[in-house]
């Protein structure tokens, strides 16, 4: 399989094992339409980096995202727009200086936009669920650039596909070149993904019709030849009055014993002379619509259409230029998700995955969870703004829009959970460090058990986090004596062991020291 190299790779290609776990910590929940610090929800917006984020998702939803959508900077080169769609960001040059070190000041443009692409797909593949997919809005900047590299990390043939997105329809007469009107989806699964099936309409119906009053209900024609060349399915077919007509070159559909008995049934029929045959497609039997690859402006939205609904949102003071509509993404989760999906949306800009989850979920009685991520200070007075808005409604006259319902919690990223020296941050909540500390052993949720000191039991292992605060915490034999959970092995955290070897070879126990022996991820 071809692969990309670029300078900085060898820096990046493994940097989402690096990056540091900080945790996420709750600032308000919006609720029943008003701003609450009680209990959390399971919708988050979270304000930070976004690869520090989707760090910290991993203990809670590794391999649990049904479908994630991103719109990653395009690398156009503008300047001055408020997604920060330039790598030349002084945050980013930062970030490429502190990991891929003086290199960075040798990159293009298009390897900085791969050195920050790369750990956060990385990532966002931990995340993915087996079934689930991902999809990926760019144009024509990078997505040669993207696709290799999303081969690399999902596998070549986990590509889906490539949906093309109408986004403009009236031409722009002062283009350099050529007038674009489309930006690219690519579509990447892990490996059990089956894509849904799209809604029909009445115009994808008109057809269809029932001329000879079939008991089967409205039909249309369909071909009896073979799709692609059969030859032990070419023989010639005879008629009801004995007319014989030739087999195609190609060969027919269906065996010959088959044909006859749908000769019989009527799905089969010939023209008034019997010199053609056809078959007949019922409309009953037709479950939803196959995607396609072409997605048209007026089926599913433009970015006209989506700056019009954000100026009604957001009372004309507008500072997104190309924010993507919410039928697009509509139709996005209509392929890819359940009633109770989690999306993960980790470039959220001006909130529309969010929009379009309460919507589908006011629709259809859903429960479909949304988590976005943006990293730029806009995050709580747009991003988050607009998700209340649309929960309690918004527009004013006709153009009011009743609100959805639904809730969600803001989040900070807040401190790393390790020091710059590798030891424990103990100004982080305790909660927090054994939530780590268990995910990084069993790659589970953390549930806290009722036992002092227990994370929990797994395969028969039984797991325990000995560590206090403010003092040094020893694995001894009277700490063996208050263990409560039974099991084949154990595996004990604490600050030092005092047990003989012969000891931890008779109750099959694993000592690991606080806080060298906590695995990184």
């Amino acid at each position: 399989m071809p692969t990309l190299n670029w300078i900085g790779k060898e820096k990046v290609i493994n940097h989402h094992q690096d990056v540091p776990y900080k945790t996420l910590e709750p600032q308000y929940t919006f609720t029943n339409g008003k701003v609450s610090k009680a209990a959390t929800s399971q919708n988050k917006i979270i304000h930070g980096d976004n690869l520090e984020a989707l760090k910290s998702l991993l203990p809670e939803y590794e391999g649990k995202i049904k479908c994630i959508y991103i719109d990653p900077p395009y690398n156009t080169g503008n300047e001055g727009w408020v997604y920060n769609d330039n790598v030349s960001d002084p945050k980013l040059k930062k970030w490429l200086g502190q990991v891929v070190g003086k290199e960075s000041e040798d990159l293009s443009r298009h390897d900085k936009w791969l050195c920050m692409m790369y750990p956060r797909l990385k990532l966002l593949h931990k995340l993915l669920a087996d079934d689930g997919a991902i999809f990926i809005s760019l144009d024509d900047n990078e997505q040669a650039n993207l696709k290799l590299i999303c081969d690399e990390i999902f596998g070549i043939g986990n590509f889906v596909g490539d949906i093309i997105w109408q986004h403009s329809i009236q031409g722009k007469n002062d283009a350099k070149k050529i007038s674009l009107h489309h930006n690219h989806t690519f579509v990447y699964c892990k490996k059990d993904f089956q894509i849904g099936r799209l809604k029909r309409t009445d115009e994808h119906n008109k057809a269809y019709s029932n001329p000879d009053n079939d008991p089967n209900g409205k039909w249309r024609s369909g071909d009896v030849r073979s799709p692609n060349l059969r030859e032990n399915l070419i023989y010639d077919i005879i008629t009801p009055s004995g007319k014989k007509i030739k087999a195609p070159d190609i060969g027919w559909r269906w065996s010959k014993e088959l044909i006859a008995k749908k000769i019989k049934t009527g799905e089969i029929i010939f023209n008034d002379d019997e010199t053609k045959i056809t078959r007949k497609i019922y409309l009953n039997q037709q479950q939803g619509r196959v995607v396609e690859s072409i997605w048209f402006g007026k089926d599913v939205g433009t970015t006209r259409d989506a700056n019009k609904l954000l100026k009604t949102i957001f009372d004309n003071d507008v500072p997104f230029d190309t924010p993507k509509p919410i039928e697009l993404i509509e139709r996005v989760l209509e392929i890819s998700t359940d009633k109770n999906s989690i999306i993960l949306d980790s470039f959220a800009g001006s909130g529309t995955t969010a929009h379009s989850i309460l919507n589908l979920n006011q629709q259809d009685g859903g429960n479909r969870k949304f988590i976005l991520v943006e990293m730029e200070d806009y995050a709580n007075t747009i991003t988050a703004e607009r998700v209340k808005r649309v929960i309690n409604g918004y527009g004013e006259g006709s153009k009011a829009i009743e609100g959805t319902g639904g809730d969600f919690t803001y989040y900070e990223l807040g401190e790393p959970l390790f020091l710059d020296n590798g030891f424990l941050n103990e100004d982080i909540a305790l909660d927090k460090i054994l939530e780590y500390v268990w995910y990084s052993e069993a790659k589970t949720p953390f549930t806290k058990p009722k036992e002092d000191y227990l994370l929990g039991a797994k395969n028969d292992t039984a797991y325990y986090f000995y560590y206090q605060k403010d003092s040094i915490t020893t694995l001894d034999e009277s700490f063996l004596r208050s263990i409560k959970t039974k099991a084949n092995q154990y595996i004990i955290y604490a600050d030092n062991c005092l047990l003989d070897q012969s000891i931890m070879d008779k109750y099959n126990i694993v000592f690991k020291k606080i806080p060298r022996d906590i695995t990184r991820f």
